[in-house]
């Protein structure tokens, strides 16, 4: 399919279920010294390999890439085997961790996969400035880590893992939620 491809197809996936809707988060693929993001602004509904902005993992970012760009080009330079890194602001996993503690999944394979979820508490004046090295920090040790208010980070060496951690976490988050309003 081609790593492009892929970026476009799961960057639709996110809009689909939900974990975005139709202009936000972003998403990643590397490939060696270089990764493509998507642009700024972009529509999960509309976007197009070729829309998606190559990059270099050493170096300046180019105009018109992901305000977040600058995270993920940390996430890269933080670890070589990272192959692919995701945005999303999956609702449950944020509604969750509005507190900024750290998420515990409750669930069995919650527990399995994820058994912490580091969550980050950054001021909205500083995100840019102190984002990328916190995030990056953070997902050296882990899969996902949690901007507390934003959205979930996920890594993973290609965008396959990196989407399974994703949905993953959000899937937790909606079975704890449920189980709240249970009352369980």
């Amino acid at each position: 399919m081609g790593l492009r491809n892929e970026a476009v197809q799961v960057y639709r996936w996110l809009r689909r279920f939900g974990y975005n809707d139709s202009h936000s988060g972003n998403l990643s693929v590397r490939k060696g010294a270089k990764f493509w993001v998507t642009p700024t602004g972009a529509c999960a509904d509309t976007l197009r390999k070729s829309d998606l902005v190559k990059c270099r993992v050493e170096g300046d970012l180019p105009m018109g890439a992901s305000l977040d760009a600058g995270l993920h080009q940390a996430v890269y330079r933080a670890d070589p085997d990272v192959g692919a890194v995701i945005h999303s602001h999956c609702p449950h996993v944020v509604a969750m961790t509005f507190d900024g503690a750290d998420y515990i999944p409750a669930d069995f394979e919650g527990q399995y996969y994820l058994p912490t979820v580091p969550v980050l508490t950054i001021a909205y004046a500083d995100y840019v400035a102190e984002a990328p090295m916190r995030v990056a920090e953070a997902l050296a040790g882990g899969r996902v880590v949690v901007v507390r208010g934003h959205g979930v980070y996920a890594r993973g060496a290609d965008l396959n893992e990196a989407y399974k951690w994703t949905c993953s976490v959000e899937l937790s988050a909606q079975t704890a939620w449920l189980a709240l309003w249970a009352g369980t």
